[in-house]
């Protein structure tokens, strides 16, 4: 779910032009590392329970990052922000992230990126009751990946764990719900600041999570269970998603957002080749008409 952090409407550096190696590098970014993270999250269970994984993972990625950014001057956020910051990040962080490890006990990772991919319709259904309607286009391509995600409901990979399709069914609208929150009603602090705040305060109540869900830490943890989660602190934390933020302030948005139909073939190509999953023909002709909903809501936008 590191897909559709927030949106943003920044004037494009590059608009129009040829985009330098460092905006190419950080588009790579986006639709690799996080795509490969989800593969991440899977091998990291393996010694680290979910809420204790995705809980010390965002923290010591806040901690960090607020760290840097403190060392350069930037001011603590305020009370009002560090309360926005708990709210957003207990629903993307607690409730998406939290959803998406608890559902890859029991369901491939490649099957739950798929799901993700349907972030950006909700949003968009979401936006509605701020009285943001969405075109023609964009209503088709809302249609259109739902009836995908229906189709995907319907493999093998979901209806052998209704667990896990309920897990993934909450995350997605968590996620989607603090992205809509944090455009509309509950801005972060300025900059990379707001970010590490939400980090922190997810992460801070992912521990509580686990502490609530009885979870034990094995130590030590199995090695590489320790690299991928070390990866997806250091890559897919802190690396693709300042990518992701360059992106959004040196390219037009339709590129920034391109990672949302990217990511779920990464992650189903590294799951079946990496991993052995077993994704039927079914269900690549689901995610097939997931992300061409999805591609009709962004180049809707585009246009």
């Amino acid at each position: 779910m590191n897909s559709l952090v927030r949106t943003a409407n920044p004037t494009p550096r590059f608009a129009g032009a040829s985009l330098p190696p460092f905006v190419l590098l950080c588009l790579a970014a986006t639709w690799v590392v996080w795509g490969s993270t989800y593969l991440a999250i899977k091998y990291a269970l393996l010694s680290f329970a979910p809420f204790i994984q995705m809980g010390s993972r965002f923290l010591v990625a806040g901690l960090l990052l607020a760290a840097w950014m403190r060392w350069r001057g930037a001011p603590w956020p305020a009370r009002l922000q560090w309360r926005n910051a708990l709210v957003i990040g207990g629903l993307m962080l607690g409730g998406g992230m939290g959803g998406v490890a608890y559902a890859e006990q029991t369901v491939g990772s490649g099957l739950v990126v798929a799901f993700i991919a349907v972030v950006p319709l909700m949003i968009a259904l979401l936006n509605l009751l701020w009285g943001i309607a969405p075109r023609r286009v964009e209503a088709a391509g809302i249609a259109l990946g739902l009836a995908g995600v229906l189709m995907l409901t319907q493999g093998s990979g979901f209806q052998a764990s209704p667990g896990g399709l309920l897990a993934i069914a909450i995350a997605c609208l968590s996620w989607s719900l603090g992205s809509v929150l944090s455009q509309r009603s509950l801005p972060l602090a300025q900059g990379a600041m707001g970010f590490a705040s939400e980090m922190i305060c997810g992460g801070v109540l992912l521990m509580l999570m686990s502490l609530v869900a009885g979870e034990r830490w094995v130590w030590p943890p199995q090695p590489v269970a320790a690299a991928a989660w070390l990866y997806l602190v250091v890559f897919g934390s802190l690396i693709a998603f300042n990518a992701y933020m360059v992106l959004l302030a040196r390219a037009p948005a339709s590129l920034a957002a391109s990672y949302t139909f990217v990511n779920p073939v990464i992650a189903m190509l590294l799951g079946v080749w990496v991993a052995g999953e077993t994704v039927t023909r079914f269900e690549w002709y689901a995610v097939a008409v997931v992300l061409a909903g999805v591609l009709l809501l962004l180049w809707k936008r585009r246009a």
